[in-house]
C-alpha cells in the first residue's frame, strides 16, 4: 500500500465502467431490522457514487431471505443452507460482487443520508488508509463506541481480570480496547474498525485473503485490521458517515458474551506468542470468574443483562477458542458461492 495521504483533494479517476462500491450485509434472524436497513440505505443513495447491494443469509429461520427477495428484488440475495458465521459469509459474498470498495454493514444499523457516497468520497480524499469507518450511534444520537476498537494487550486483559475496564470504563487507561477517550466527532486514525460499518478497498481485501474462516464470530474484524497493518493500512474514522446501531440483535446476552470471549481467545493465540497468549487467556478466565462471583454475592445482575455464572460454566468451551477450519480464503470463483 502507498503511504496514507491526509490531503483533502480527490485526485482519483475511477473507472466509469466499475461500481464504486459493493455493500455486503450478512443476516441471521434479523428480518425486520434488515428490511429497515435496506430501506434507509437505498432511500439515501445519490447518483454520484454507484453501488450494488448483496444480502447473504446465514440460514435464518425467521423468513429474512424471503422478505428481502419480496421487498427488494434489485438486491442480490445469497441463501446459505447453514450458518457459516459472519466472516465466512462475507468472503462468499465478496466474490459475487465487483465494486472497487466493499462496504460491510450490519443489518441492525440504519444508515443516515447517503452513507455509501460519504464513505467512498472520504476514501478518495484520504487514499492509502485502506480501511474506513464512521460513527455508530444510539437512537438518541449519542455515540455507542462500536465503530472502532483498540487492539487487545496484556494490559487490557489485566483490566478485564481486575474489573477496572468495567468499573472505570470511561477512562482510556483502564479500558484501552473501548477507546473511551477517542473523540469520534473528528477524523482520526484508529487501531481497528468494527465489521458493523467497514469500508475496505477490494484489492486490500484480496491481499489479506479475506476474513479468517476460523473466526466464526467476533474478533474477525480486529484480526483483519491487525493483518492489514502489516501491509501499511491505517484504519481511519470519517465522522460524517453515521448509522444508528442496535447491536447484538441476533444474539442473546450470555451467548454473545461467550462468543466474544471465544473470538478473543482465538485472536490472542493467532497473534501472540504461546506464553503471552496463555497469560492473556488466564486473565480473561479470571475476569469472568470475578464477575460471576460478584453476581452470586450481590444476588442480582449489575452487568447489562449478562449471566456471568453461565458464562463461567461455559469456560471450557470459549477458552478453547474456535476450532481450526481450512477453506479457500476467499473463494475467487463466484460460481463456487452457494446460491439458494
Amino acid at each position: 500500500m502507498t503511504a496514507p495521504d491526509t490531503s483533502t483533494h480527490d485526485t482519483s479517476t475511477p473507472n466509469p465502467s466499475t461500481l464504486d462500491a459493493s455493500v455486503v450485509i450478512v443476516t441471521y434472524n434479523t428480518r425486520d431490522l434488515v428490511l429497515g436497513c435496506l430501506r434507509a440505505l437505498l432511500a439515501g443513495r445519490t447518483p454520484d457514487v454507484r453501488f450494488d447491494v448483496t444480502v447473504i443469509d446465514n440460514a435464518s429461520r425467521d423468513g429474512s431471505a424471503d422478505a428481502v427477495a419480496a421487498a427488494f428484488p434489485e438486491v442480490r440475495l445469497i441463501r446459505l443452507a447453514d450458518n457459516v458465521g459472519w466472516g465466512r459469509a462475507v468472503n462468499r459474498a465478496a466474490v459475487a460482487t465487483t465494486g472497487e470498495h466493499l462496504l460491510l454493514l450490519n443489518p441492525d444499523t440504519t444508515p443516515a443520508g447517503d452513507l455509501v457516497s460519504e464513505l467512498v468520497r472520504f476514501a478518495r480524499r484520504h487514499p492509502g488508509h485502506g480501511i474506513y469507518t464512521g460513527r455508530t450511534l444510539r437512537s438518541d444520537g449519542s455515540d455507542d463506541s462500536w465503530s472502532c476498537w483498540g487492539l487487545p494487550s496484556l494490559w487490557s486483559c489485566f483490566g478485564f481480570a481486575t474489573g477496572l475496564s468495567t468499573a472505570l470504563r470511561r477512562y482510556g487507561w483502564a479500558n484501552p480496547e473501548g477507546l473511551p477517550d477517542y473523540d469520534r466527532r473528528s477524523v482520526r486514525v484508529v487501531p481497528a474498525v468494527s465489521g458493523c460499518l467497514m469500508l475496505i478497498e477490494r484489492d486490500l481485501f484480496y491481499r489479506l485473503e479475506g476474513f479468517d474462516p476460523r473466526l466464526f464470530l467476533y474478533s474477525d474484524d480486529i484480526d483483519l485490521c491487525t493483518r492489514a497493518a502489516r501491509f501499511g493500512a491505517r484504519p481511519v474514522l470519517d465522522p460524517a458517515a453515521t448509522v444508528v446501531h442496535v447491536g447484538g440483535a441476533s444474539s442473546d446476552p450470555d451467548g454473545q458474551r461467550a462468543k466474544i470471549l471465544r473470538g478473543k481467545v482465538t485472536y490472542l493465540r493467532r497473534h501472540w506468542s504461546p506464553a503471552k497468549a496463555r497469560l492473556g487467556v488466564g486473565l480473561l478466565v479470571a475476569g469472568v470468574g470475578l464477575r460471576a462471583l460478584g453476581r452470586l454475592l450481590l444476588g442480582r445482575d449489575r452487568s447489562r443483562g449478562i449471566d456471568w455464572p453461565a458464562v463461567w460454566r461455559a469456560r471450557s468451551v470459549w477458552a478453547a477458542g474456535w476450532p481450526e477450519l481450512v477453506e479457500p480464503r476467499p473463494p475467487r470463483d463466484p460460481a463456487t458461492v452457494p446460491n439458494g
